[in-house]
């Protein structure tokens, strides 16, 4: 693995860096970029700033790894708030959630009848429910999960990690059932055996898989795709499997304050493009993940952080 990429991965799990980084002033003016708040009303605000210029939107609260049914069941319902605002204020927006919030530690039987609430008000409402993808430990029970959600929700999809070794085989498997996917490269640290280490192999993979799901007769119902990447050579290669295809299912996602410009592009090109805004007090360990995941966006941090 990338030296700077693992140092950057291991910073985000460690207790000293982060009392380090969030009790720093600076650091928060520079998140601020990528997090527009700590509140749904701050979320919410920059959704509707998004929609005006044409963009969709998914909010993403941050947070993980509940220890609680009672925190498990607050985040639920923090979710359903969400849910219910977007309603009322007429946003062309959904929501990603996440099953170690709604409890997956605590027994699959507490993440499933918490999603099943959180998917409940989705359907009444006639909104879409991204489930996240976390570590590769949760791979294989996310995907139970979400099988058994989208049994009676259809309205539900995933996210497939090309830098996971396991990917190529979910990503057929998944294809053949109809599966929303979302496709991103992956931000956590994995053992070798596990994941590719190599950037170029994980690039490769990821191009690869979207193939896969565009080569898919599966794709022929209207199955959706994201295609969730910044990177250049991964938009280009979307876009000619888009075009070449005629997905017209498919979407570009990328995330809120980065290549504001591309989104603008895409969709002035006639591309669906949505755009990932995360929020909340919990930022630290998913902003770490980003500029690993992203290393260009370290000179970006480190010229505003210390002006």
């Amino acid at each position: 693995m990338n030296p700077i990429r693992a140092a950057l991965l291991a910073m985000a799990g460690s207790p000293t860096w982060k009392k380090l980084l969030t009790g720093w002033g600076a650091t928060h003016r520079v998140v601020a970029r990528f997090v527009p708040g700590e509140t749904l009303d701050e979320a919410l605000e920059a959704v509707r700033a998004l929609n005006a210029r044409g963009l969709k939107a998914t909010l993403n609260p941050l947070g993980e790894n509940v220890s609680t049914e009672a925190e498990a069941e607050t985040a639920t319902e923090a979710y359903c708030e969400i849910l219910e605002r977007i309603e009322a204020d007429h946003l062309d927006c959904n929501i990603s959630v996440k099953l170690t919030v709604m409890g997956l530690d605590l027994g699959e039987d507490v993440a499933a009848r918490n999603l099943s609430h959180v998917l409940q008000t989705a359907a009444m409402y006639n909104n879409f429910v991204r489930i996240d993808m976390e570590a590769s430990e949760y791979v294989g029970r996310t995907i139970d999960l979400w099988r058994q959600a989208r049994r009676e929700y259809p309205a539900v999809g995933t996210v497939i990690q090309s830098y996971l070794r396991r990917s190529a085989a979910d990503v057929d498997t998944l294809a053949a059932e109809g599966a929303p996917l979302r496709i991103v490269k992956g931000a956590y640290a994995e053992p070798e055996d596990v994941a590719f280490p190599d950037k170029n192999d994980v690039d490769a993979e990821y191009v690869r898989l979207l193939e896969r799901l565009a080569e898919s007769d599966a794709l022929a119902a209207g199955s959706a795709v994201a295609v969730a990447t910044h990177d250049p050579a991964m938009v280009a290669a979307g876009r000619r499997l888009i075009d070449d295809n005629d997905l017209v299912s498919w979407e570009f996602q990328m995330l809120y304050g980065i290549g504001a410009n591309l989104q603008q592009e895409l969709a002035r090109d006639g591309y669906r493009v949505r755009v990932y805004v995360s929020y909340g007090p919990s930022w630290y360990p998913w902003f770490m993940r980003r500029l690993a995941e992203r290393p260009a966006n370290i000179g970006f941090f480190l010229r505003h952080l210390f002006g």
